[in-house]
Parts: structure tokens; sequence; C-alpha cells
């Protein structure tokens, strides 16, 4: 079995970065690829499939945020550990998350399935569209325990500085999806079509997939899951520890799916065309910051082990790059999108009123997702110092005081285009807040021990 070694400590700052995002990017990529190509398929079936995908969309995320959160108090704790060359303890706290996350969403899935009428209702999905969203969701929700145990277990093993066994278990799992896709969703031989639900059922079949084979490489090749019964006070300070950065961690991410529901009910209002194109816009959106969820994704478990190990120089200079390489990526992404910007909607849709929506969002929006970017990978940051508030209320502010508020304002002045226009500026302000914040945390807790260095 191999051993769980600081790695993070010593080093290039940059080349850690860098070998460790690459792989989970690929992975996220693949991801997230699927999901542009779903939507492209459900635009074959119909506009109605198309929108049910987009009603039900903030509502998984909400769902994703809590398997983020959990992942993110995960990889904090057992990357602290590693740091202080704590293995045993590592290995103890990787093991109790697993159990921890699927109790907490096996009972979030059952509460979403019987809340599925109301909820969709509340939202603004017409009424004949309900039984269609009632069978996607359903079957979706069946699979949501497998595909947050495995964004755990995955979690788990980048704390330990190795992202390319997760990045791998990504890129198999999403692929298997993208060739289940077509086969279940317009039939092949004696497989029926089954439309919208086709797609619910491939993603169950790879997400069960996904998460058998994290668990295997877990036991099997990282050690990283212990099979001795555990001490019950032991057990209950794994889950505080865990809980104590995971549940602010699924509060950050949770805001964002929450504000978005309401968006999306807002764009609502101006029909079905239109919610299928902001849909088809967010799918669009995150592809390109694939790049920014991979980063964020490694600097957690980076700033972990360098906390622990007590090298607060290696942990500002990796937030100063970190930062001027959003910045940059973000300047190219809208470049490349605004260009784009007339050929990429009619991938998904030849409806005018659909792809009019999507254009203008990839000409508005984009200017601040190297903004975006940073507050991502702050946000991360905040909760690999095993600090995650900050996080929470940057979040809040950015999604809930200023997006909300001027959306709102947006839309009775300038329509769509104002709502926007509103994300836009929300994504500008947080930037500069998250990377000011952070950078002053991590000086203020590696005070504490005056023995930081590079």
């Amino acid at each position: 079995m191999e051993s769980r070694k600081p790695k993070l400590t010593e080093g290039s700052v940059g080349r850690h970065l860098v070998k460790m995002t690459v792989p989970i990017l690929f992975g996220i990529t693949m991801m997230m690829a699927q999901s542009i190509i779903d939507a492209w398929f459900l635009g074959k079936v119909g506009d109605s499939a198309l929108a049910a995908f987009s009603f039900g969309f903030p509502i998984l995320m909400v769902i994703t945020s809590v398997a983020i959160g959990l992942g993110a108090g995960t990889s904090s704790v057992v990357a602290r550990a590693i740091g202080a060359s704590d293995h045993r303890r590592a290995r103890r706290l990787a093991t109790d998350s697993l159990l921890l996350s699927f109790m907490i969403t096996a009972t979030l899935a059952g509460i979403g399935i019987l809340t599925i009428n109301p909820l969709f209702k509340l939202l603004g999905a017409p009424a004949e569209m309900i039984p269609m969203i009632r069978g996607f969701m359903t079957i979706l929700y069946c699979g949501v325990p497998f595909l947050v145990v495995g964004m755990v277990g995955t979690s788990s093993m980048r704390a330990t500085g190795d992202t390319v066994l997760p990045g791998k278990l990504m890129m198999a799992g999403a692929l298997l999806n993208v060739i289940l896709d077509p086969i279940l969703i317009f039939g092949i031989g004696p497989v029926p079509a089954l439309g919208l639900n086709g797609a619910a059922i491939a993603a169950l079949m790879a997400r069960g997939a996904m998460f058998i084979g994290t668990i295997y490489f877990m036991v099997y090749r990282l050690d990283m899951v212990s099979f001795n019964k555990p001490n019950p006070a032991e057990l209950k300070k794994s889950w505080a520890d865990i809980l104590h950065v995971g549940l602010p961690a699924a509060g950050t991410n949770a805001i964002i799916p929450v504000a978005m529901t309401l968006i999306t009910a807002m764009i609502a209002r101006y029909g079905p065309e239109a919610v299928a194109g902001f849909g088809v816009a967010s799918r669009i959106e995150s592809l390109v910051l694939v790049i920014f969820y991979a980063l964020s994704s490694v600097i957690g478990p980076f700033v972990g082990q360098n906390l622990s190990a007590d090298r607060e120089g290696r942990i500002q200079q990796a937030l100063r790059l970190c930062a001027q390489f959003c910045l940059s990526a973000g300047l190219a992404i809208a470049l490349l999108l605004a260009l784009a910007s007339d050929f990429v909607p009619t991938l998904f849709s030849q409806n005018p009123d659909v792809t009019s929506v999507t254009r203008m969002f990839l000409w508005i929006a984009p200017i601040s997702y190297g903004a975006y970017g940073v507050v991502m990978v702050m946000n991360a940051a905040f909760n690999g110092l095993g600090k995650p508030m900050p996080a929470v209320y940057i979040s809040v502010t950015r999604m809930m005081l200023v997006y909300l508020p001027l959306a709102i304002l947006g839309k009775q002045l300038f329509g769509i285009a104002g709502i926007f226009g509103a994300y836009a500026v929300a994504n500008l302000l947080s930037g500069l807040l998250s990377y000011v914040w952070a950078r002053r945390t991590a000086r203020s807790i590696c005070a504490v021990s005056p023995g930081s260095a590079v």
C-alpha cells in the first residue's frame, strides 16, 4: 500500500498546482462535456424535453452542492492530517466521511422524490410538463447517493496529492454516460426510446459505476478505507471535524443553485423557450469554466497540507498565482465566447427564441468569468485553511445581496439582458473581495505559528 506522505509541502508551488490541476481538468472537462452532450441530445428530442431538463438543473445543483461541501470538508481534514503525518487519522477520516455522506444524501434524495410536484409547480413549470419532470427527477434522485459518495471518495484521494486516479475515474464515468445516452434516449435495437428518462437512466448507471470504481481503488490501491469498527467517540469527532468545514462549504455551494432557481423562475416569465435558452447557456458556462473548477478542487489540499506544515509563504504564493491565472484565462474565455456566440447556440436548438437568449448571455456574462474563477479558488482555499465561514459570507454577498437585487432592477430596466448584466457585476465585485480576504486570513492563521516559511 502507498504511504501517505505530505508531498505538497516541498518543491515548486507552481509545478505542484499544474501537476495536480491537469488530471482533474481532463476529468471535469469530460463531465461537463457530457452535460453539454446531454443537452444536445435532448434538444433533438424537442424543446419541451430541453426545458424540463433545464428546470431540473438548479435542483440537482443543490444536491450536488451537498456533495461538494462534504467533499471539501473531507479533503480539508484529511489533507491537514496528512500534512501533520497522522496517517491513521487520515484513513479514519476518509472512511467516516463515506458513511456520513451516504446517510445524508440518501435522506435528501428521499425528500426530493416526495416533493417533486409542488416544488416544480412553485418554480413555474407548466402543468403539462410536470409528469415529464417527475419521471426524470425520480430517476436522478435515485442516483444521488452514488454520485455523492463517489465525489467524497475522490476528495479523499485528492487530499493525498494524487489527482491522476480521481481524474481517470471522472473521465471513465463521463465516457460511459455519453455512450449510454444515445442508446437510451433514442433507442437502439431491442432498447426502446426513453427520451428524457433515458438520459436520467444513463446518468444513474454511470454514477453507479463510478461509485464502485472509487470504493475499489480507495480500498485496494490507496488503503484509505478502514474496516475496523469505529470507536463512537472517534466517529463523532470525525463527523464533527468534517461537518465543521463541510456544512458551511455545502451552504456556500447551495447558495448558487438556490439563487439560480430564483433566476430561472424570473426568466420563466418570458416563456419555456427563454428557460431553455438559459439552460443551454448555463451548460456552456459550466464547460468553459472547467479550468477554474479544476483549480479550485486542488487548492484546498495544497493549502491544507502546507498549513499543517507551517508553510505560509507557499500558501500566499499559491493564492497569488491562482488569481493571476484566473484573470488571464477569463479574458481569453470571454473573447472566444463572443466570437462563437452566433454558432454555438444553434448546436442545441434551431428555435430563434431559444438561441437569442443563449447568445445574449454569451455576450454579457463572460466578461466577469476571470473574477468568478478567483471567487471559486479563494472559497476553496478558505476550506483548506479550516475557516469556511468567509466563503459563506462572500457567496451570500455575491448571490443574495448583489446579484438578486440587481437582477430584479435590471429586469425592470433592460429585461433579460439586465438579469445577465447583474450576474457580471456580482462576479467582479466578489472576485476582489475574496482575494483580499483569503490572503489576510492565511496571514492571520499562520501568524500564530511564527516559524512559517516557504
